[in-house]
């Protein structure tokens, strides 16, 4: 399957039962697959007038404890991004798929890894974190919509999927299987106008009294926490040996430094690699177990001009270098530009 189309059938599978959202390019498919599949299906699909439209939608999908989803690409979420906060302040579950493309601005409909600020640094405004999930395979991809699901409605938080436009439209075999499902709350919170409940349920992220306000995010950073301390993933490639040196990579650019990884064994040079597969939370357990497994340092592969290598950076703490090599705009990395770049990491002599 194509991957935006996979991402779609993987949501209807995990239980999605309404969908809101806005053409754009390269995600544009996932909205047509789910255009065609959700009302067979007798559930919601709805193409909003824009993406600021289609967010406020799925707050209040959400708030009645519906599982929902919408997708777009780039500057779509950053139309998004204010309703992305409400919904945060408003602990209401959602998943947000987010097919990246080249930027800033309308920037181009390449794939790029550029978008990772926004999504891991908060993106909306105030103090909230959402657990994003980064896939380097169709079949991951469809994998982690489950989990994304579940983990929305476990800890009441819109989670993301960050893809980009080469693995929303590339196509790769696809099987889907009943995923083990977490043991989930009731959702009591939710605003379903019932009868006889003893409590009067209010979605809101409005809290005027200052100290209201303050101790309600005092529960969320508590809530981030929890989700730091249990959801951290990661992949290891090579790292259960000494390597003289370990690339970090994510998603379409952690498929390409497999093959670096072969290349380089050709020149005797060893190399490792971790994956990070939440980009929040980040990972940094992975880093503290590979630091004496390097001999040089770490190089952190991305499309952008370097935003996921400040947190690598971070959690090595200064123990081993940390070295960045990236294409941006729309650019992919060639493994043997990358491998260069792993050469001039290496001292003479050495290789």
């Amino acid at each position: 399957m194509k991957g935006t189309e996979a991402i779609g059938e993987a949501a209807i599978q995990a239980g999605c039962q309404c969908f809101f959202g806005y053409p754009i390019t390269p995600q544009t498919e996932l909205a047509a697959y789910l255009a065609k599949k959700m009302p067979e299906q007798g559930r919601v699909f709805v193409q909003a007038e824009s993406e600021v439209a289609a967010i406020n939608m799925i707050y209040g999908a959400a708030g009645t404890g519906v599982r929902c989803m919408t997708s777009s690409s780039s500057p779509g979420i950053s139309l998004m991004s204010e309703g992305i906060s409400y919904i945060a302040g408003a602990e209401l579950p959602c998943l947000i798929i987010n097919i990246m493309r080249g930027g800033p601005g309308l920037g181009s409909i390449q794939p790029a890894q550029s978008d990772y600020f926004q999504a891991t640094k908060g993106g909306g405004h105030g103090d909230y974190n959402m657990p994003v999930f980064a896939p380097s395979s169709i079949q991951e991809m469809v994998d982690l919509i489950q989990d994304a699901f579940d983990v929305a409605d476990l800890y009441r938080t819109p989670c993301m999927i960050l893809g980009d436009g080469m693995l929303g439209q590339m196509m790769e075999p696809v099987v889907f299987t009943e995923r083990l499902k977490r043991d989930l709350p009731e959702k009591e919170w939710a605003a379903t106008g019932l009868h006889g409940r003893n409590t009067h349920n209010v979605i809101n992220s409005l809290y005027l009294d200052p100290q209201d306000m303050e101790q309600h995010n005092v529960r969320l950073q508590a809530k981030f926490a929890r989700i730091k301390e249990h959801e951290a993933r990661y992949e290891f490639v090579n790292c259960d040996r000494d390597n003289d040196l370990i690339l970090a990579a994510y998603g379409t650019t952690s498929r390409i430094c497999r093959n670096v990884i072969r290349d380089a064994e050709k020149e005797g040079i060893k190399l490792g690699m971790v994956r990070p597969i939440t980009l929040w939370p980040f990972p940094d357990e992975a880093f503290d177990k590979t630091v004496d497994r390097t001999k040089f340092g770490y190089l952190t592969v991305e499309m952008s001009a370097g935003q996921m290598v400040e947190d690598v950076r971070l959690a090595v703490r200064g123990r081993k270098p940390v070295e960045f090599y990236g294409r941006t705009g729309g650019m992919v990395p060639h493994p043997e530009d990358i491998l260069q770049r792993v050469f001039e990491m290496i001292p003479e002599g050495v290789k």
